[in-house]
């Protein structure tokens, strides 16, 4: 029995950057997906089969802004949306750019139309459902109604901080 003819629908494993620059401000791309609402996303996407959650991240930057000049990779969150059509899990990566003069593109033309740097306490609306959660859960805050956030660890058993 596949999901679809059981009335399941296949789960979405995907990832969220936050994609810090020196000076503490973050990459967000202004989203314009088709049949979507505009919104400011993170990069990101879904995770392919192979994958880890970092590779999955440091992947998706270059591909939709073409950032490649990242350090420092880590998973801080794993968050579960609850209230989702679907099951939908999404991992928070922090990156760290190694230029400060790294400039996004716009790769992907029918997905973004800009891509900015924003300060984390002001951070333009509306955002993408979870980017907004991931984003709140990186600043040290509760996650939106709906996410439910799993603390990552370090491969040395410790907690990861942002």
């Amino acid at each position: 029995m596949t999901a679809a003819s059981s009335g399941h629908r296949t789960p979405v494993v995907g990832v969220g950057a936050v994609v810090i620059r020196p000076d503490g401000a973050v990459l967000l791309g202004h989203r314009i997906k088709r049949g979507e609402s505009a919104s400011w996303c993170l990069p990101g996407g879904h995770v392919e089969a192979g994958e880890s959650f970092e590779a999955a991240a440091v992947r998706e930057i270059a591909e939709e802004s073409g950032i490649h000049e990242v350090s420092h990779a880590r998973v801080f969150t794993v968050a579960l949306h609850t209230a989702a059509d679907r099951t939908r899990v999404t991992a928070g990566v922090v990156a760290e750019v190694t230029e400060r003069s790294a400039v996004p593109a716009v790769l992907e033309p029918e997905v973004f139309d800009e891509w900015i740097w924003a300060r984390p306490e002001a951070l333009p609306a509306p955002l993408f459902p979870a980017s907004a959660a991931l984003l709140a859960l990186w600043a040290g805050g509760r996650a939106p109604d709906g996410w439910t956030p799993y603390a990552a660890a370090s491969p040395d058993g410790g907690p990861v901080l942002p």
